[in-house]
């Protein structure tokens, strides 16, 4: 065969496939900005009705909008969202928007009780600050950067989780998304102290939370005197062994974003081997969407949870940059993302204007089971950005 016409059938191979992710990402953006719409106006409605809050959630059984404070460790994600939509669209009718729900979330910058600076925080201001120069984000950014350090044990070498007296010094692997915030302020700032803290806790938390085929622990608890391990437990998975879904998806985002701040090998062969956990697990399904916990025993009969696949695939794109296993990650994130816009999105108008459904907050404690949460969305709108990003040429994140 003709080794030009080979190579022309490659081209036209990947140029197809190309416009068939770039055809996801602008009906995905699309849907989006419609939705969006139907929640700003729910949201307003909400609010003038006497409900308190300033950003919203997720929607209740009955299907009434929940619009939660700026304490809540959700209330970064709706106006991270509009950030995003900002920049994919360049419309400043969504940059004034991201601005107005940006600014209850500031406050949050001397909360030290709390180890969500990252989600609250970074997700709103850290994208406004990414996307607008604007010095008072960067401010921002690095006091609470310095509340958050302040929850730093040295002696564990972890950021404390929770103010809880189950235990004494609890670190979930969330916790490993809001490390983002200290690598940004160091570069912000010149302060190398939030780059060590970060590189610590990362490292401790490799060293403690992960079982020998990479699955993690949703809690490790610490005594925190000597630093000694005390238990290994769940608190939103099936059991204390078992692979809480989202847990593992914060897992390989954590170490992708932590190799891309810190050039450390140790964290790229992490993120690796938890992407080999997730992707070669028998109950992953078909479509990649996984079920709330890999081990849930009432599987195929349980419940999805679209945030963590959301998450998957946001952290897929980036770890596709970085690893010799680059094609297949991408690959398997266009999976997901193309499954949830055909199969996981609310019907136009509907779900008080939420864009994903089917994501699963807590199932132990019957929290937030098979509805639309706020942090779906915008992994999700995330993913498709990234998506664009590789289409296009340009770095997957800036």
């Amino acid at each position: 065969m003709n080794k030009k016409y080979i190579i022309a059938c490659l081209l036209g191979t990947a140029l197809q496939l190309n416009a068939l992710g770039q055809n996801v990402v602008s009906k995905g953006f699309a849907f989006a900005e419609k939705q969006t719409d139907v929640l700003l106006s729910a949201t307003e409605q909400a609010k003038a009705s006497g409900k308190k809050g300033v950003t919203p959630r997720t929607l209740s059984a009955n299907g009434d909008l929940l619009i939660v404070s700026a304490n809540d460790w959700c209330s970064g994600f709706f106006p991270g969202e509009l950030w995003y939509l900002y920049e994919y669209t360049h419309d400043k009718k969504w940059m004034e928007l991201a601005k107005t729900y940006t600014t209850p979330i500031e406050g949050q910058k001397t909360n030290a009780g709390t180890h969500d600076m990252g989600f609250k925080v970074y997700c709103s201001v850290g994208n406004g600050y990414r996307l607008t120069k604007d010095q008072h984000y960067k401010d921002v950014i690095i006091e609470a950067a310095q509340t958050l350090s302040t929850r730093f044990n040295p002696k564990v070498g972890s950021i404390k989780s929770w103010d809880n007296k189950m235990w004494k010094f609890p670190v979930i692997i969330d916790n490993m998304m809001n490390l983002e915030l200290l690598f940004e302020a160091t570069k912000l700032s010149g302060d190398s102290s939030f780059y060590k803290i970060a590189v610590t806790h990362a490292n401790t938390t490799m060293k403690n939370h992960f079982r020998p085929d990479y699955s993690s622990y949703h809690v490790v608890s610490y005594d925190p005197e000597t630093g000694a391990v005390l238990k290994k437990q769940t608190h939103q998975g099936y059991a204390d062994e078992s692979a809480w879904a989202r847990g593992q998806s914060w897992g390989l985002y954590g170490y992708t974003m932590c190799y891309r701040e810190s050039k450390n090998k140790a964290y790229l062969r992490q993120a690796e081997n938890i992407a080999k956990f997730i992707l070669n697990n028998p109950n992953l399904p078909a479509d990649l969407v996984p079920y709330w916990d890999f081990n849930a025993p009432g599987i195929p009969n349980e419940p999805r949870d679209a945030s963590a696949a959301a998450i998957m695939a946001s952290a897929l794109y980036e770890l596709s940059a970085y690893s010799e296993n680059g094609k297949l990650y991408r690959s398997k994130a266009d999976m997901i993302v193309k499954n949830l816009t055909e199969h996981y999105t609310a019907a136009p108008g509907a779900s008080q204007g939420f864009i994903l459904l089917h994501s699963t907050g807590s199932k132990p404690s019957n929290s937030e089971v098979d509805v639309p949460i706020n942090y779906a969305d915008y992994y999700y709108l995330e993913a498709l950005l990234r998506q664009k990003r590789l289409a296009d040429k340009k770095p997957v994140v800036d």
